[in-house]
């Protein structure tokens, strides 16, 4: 922060402060004249770097993001995002108009805190020794949570990785590795086929056409934390909304694959 620009936040800044759970600063006190507050702000590196980035989920199968075993992941499709979030963004997934349970786009899917990121080779490495779980298993008909598993490159045997037979096909190999990171949360909320609808002074963060938006939601960023954080943590509302739709069969997997490949061909677009 330069000399000026800290000197003059001290000064305005009191030992009031708004804590988290944990223990950490959620926003600190503006106090004017006579020591009254009258405003409350993000710590300084919070206000400057948390983003909130949002998207039309055309097609939640469970796959993308994987909210199964008590992590939410996002590795395969939304290249864009992947590569550009850091650990604090907000990821929300908005619904389609087109939706299998009809016109929710005004609702919510998905949201995820970013909690870690880490590159391709390194969770695939973690999947394989830690978390087995979202590693697919594509022609498991007992469990349809196995079959959705996004740990779909195997770099056991080295680089280039191996796709697994999964949702993803080699189609998808360029895109998918063209976001580098995996991105993964402990503190999400995933509402599927239960999606719920945004208070209306969220609409503006509503993404309806192909790509994403970062930029322009920073304005509502705070009152988004505060609305989804009324909502419990970590919990499945609902199912993917195309869960009953894939089938182990190679027809589905192509017909998954392809349809992915198309939004992330269009995911260049974002603010």
């Amino acid at each position: 922060m330069p000399h000026g620009l800290k000197s003059l936040w001290h000064a305005y800044v009191k030992p009031a402060a708004r804590l988290d759970k944990d223990g950490s600063v959620l926003s600190y006190a503006f106090a004017g004249a006579g020591g009254l507050i009258t405003s409350w702000v993000l710590p300084f590196h919070q206000a400057t770097f948390m983003k909130l980035y949002s998207y039309c989920l055309r097609y939640d199968d469970g796959a993308a993001p994987n909210p199964f075993w008590g992590i939410c992941t996002l590795v395969v499709c939304k290249p864009k995002i992947r590569h550009s979030v850091n650990k604090g963004d907000w990821i929300v997934g908005l619904g389609s108009a087109n939706s299998p349970i009809g016109d929710v786009s005004d609702c919510i899917v998905y949201a995820m805190k970013v909690t870690e990121k880490m590159i391709m080779r390194e969770y695939d490495e973690y999947c394989r020794t830690s978390f087995q779980s979202k590693i697919p298993q594509w022609r498991n008909r007992n469990d349809y949570r196995l079959r959705v598993g996004d740990c779909i490159y195997d770099y056991s045997e080295g680089e280039p990785p191996r796709i697994r037979w999964s949702v993803h096909d080699e189609r998808n190999r360029k895109r998918d590795l063209g976001g580098e990171y995996a991105v993964l949360s402990n503190h999400f909320f995933y509402f599927g086929d239960q999606p719920v609808k945004l208070p209306g002074d969220l609409t503006p963060i509503i993404h309806s056409t192909q790509g994403h938006k970062s930029n322009a939601n920073q304005t509502y960023l705070d009152e988004f934390i505060r609305w989804i954080e009324s909502f419990e943590s970590n919990k499945l509302y609902g199912e993917p909304q195309l869960k009953l739709e894939l089938d182990p069969e190679e027809e589905v997997r192509s017909k998954c694959a392809g349809r992915d490949l198309e939004d992330d061909e269009n995911d260049e677009l974002s603010d």
